[in-house]
């Protein structure tokens, strides 16, 4: 039965390459519309699936694919600031949020969707990069899930070394010198699939989830986003720093990293992973930041591995 506040949201079917008979809505958050997809169809449980940043529903088809055809329901979103959410910044391109606490009204409006849906319990997560910092966060916060599988989680930001120190410079004087809505330094407003090649990419190995990926915000630039804003670094940085003081949750976990990880900082991990009672890091030789965009031997071990994960803690 549909509830009178779930309004139907438009998904790209055929960009996505997602199972059949998604459900795309739009949900309120605070003072933010985003936008959820979910796929009722398995009845082992329902992964809620945290993208990264940048990153949109249609990006998930074919992970959603993969999940579904293991025999689990799924429920993925549009954080606030990209895909078709509300974006908080005149320059739709520059990703930007006030405080990460934001994003865990969005967390929260997804599982009252999750409920609303009737989709299967139990609930398990599935986060990857700026998703694993909010997912961590609602683990923390008591998220209701049995077991967390996360893909190159953003603990840290990676930088140049001579960045670094510019970085909490520039992201501490942001608010005085009125920088906070500029984007932060070495980004821009083109998003990284239309600016990079192929070729030296820092995101997969796999040419065809390359295109898979690009022809998703080349063909509807509304999905795409570009760099973000200072604002937003300070308060990734703060939320990472916060977290990393706390102790690991009880959840069992498994953390999936490619060896060749450029996009988030790899040291952060190993020593949240090490101290995870119940956790497991699970190296990637040679694979990029993208475990699930990697090809298909790379996406079968993780999906196989996350469903066993899922299975043993029902």
């Amino acid at each position: 039965m549909k509830h009178d506040a779930v309004l139907p949201a438009p998904f790209h079917a055929g960009l996505a390459d997602a199972p059949p008979d998604a459900t795309c809505v739009w949900l309120q958050a605070g003072a933010a519309r985003i936008r959820v997809a979910w796929w009722k169809a398995g009845d082992k449980g329902t992964v809620l699936l945290l993208p990264g940043r940048t990153e949109c529903v249609e990006k998930y088809g074919r992970a959603a694919g993969d999940l579904v055809a293991r025999g689990f329901s799924v429920i993925t979103i549009d954080w606030r600031g990209q895909g078709l959410a509300d974006r908080a910044l005149p320059d739709r391109r520059e990703g930007h949020v006030g405080d990460f606490s934001e994003y865990q009204q969005d967390l929260d409006a997804m599982l009252a969707e999750a409920t609303r849906a009737g989709l299967p319990q139990p609930w398990f997560m599935l986060a990857h990069s700026m998703g694993g910092c909010i997912g961590l966060r609602g683990l923390m916060r008591g998220m209701p899930v049995k077991a967390a599988v996360f893909s190159a989680p953003m603990w840290g930001i990676a930088m140049a070394a001579w960045l670094r120190p510019v970085a909490s410079v520039v992201s501490a004087l942001a608010a005085p010198l009125g920088l906070t809505n500029r984007f932060a330094p070495s980004t821009s407003a083109e998003t990284y699939l239309l600016q990079a090649p192929f070729a030296g990419n820092v995101l997969t190995t796999d040419r065809e989830m390359w295109d898979y990926m690009r022809r998703q915000v080349a063909e509807v630039p509304d999905l795409a986003l570009g760099g973000p804003s200072i604002g937003w670094l300070k308060q990734a940085l703060r939320e990472c720093a916060a977290l990393a003081v706390l102790p690991a949750p009880k959840v069992p976990a498994i953390c999936a990293l490619g060896t060749a990880e450029k996009v988030v900082d790899v040291p952060p991990v190993h020593l949240r992973m090490a101290g995870w009672a119940n956790g497991q890091l699970d190296l990637y030789p040679g694979a990029e930041h993208e475990i699930m965009m990697e090809g298909p031997a790379v996406r079968e071990r993780f999906f196989d591995r996350a469903a066993a994960l899922f299975e043993a803690n029902r």
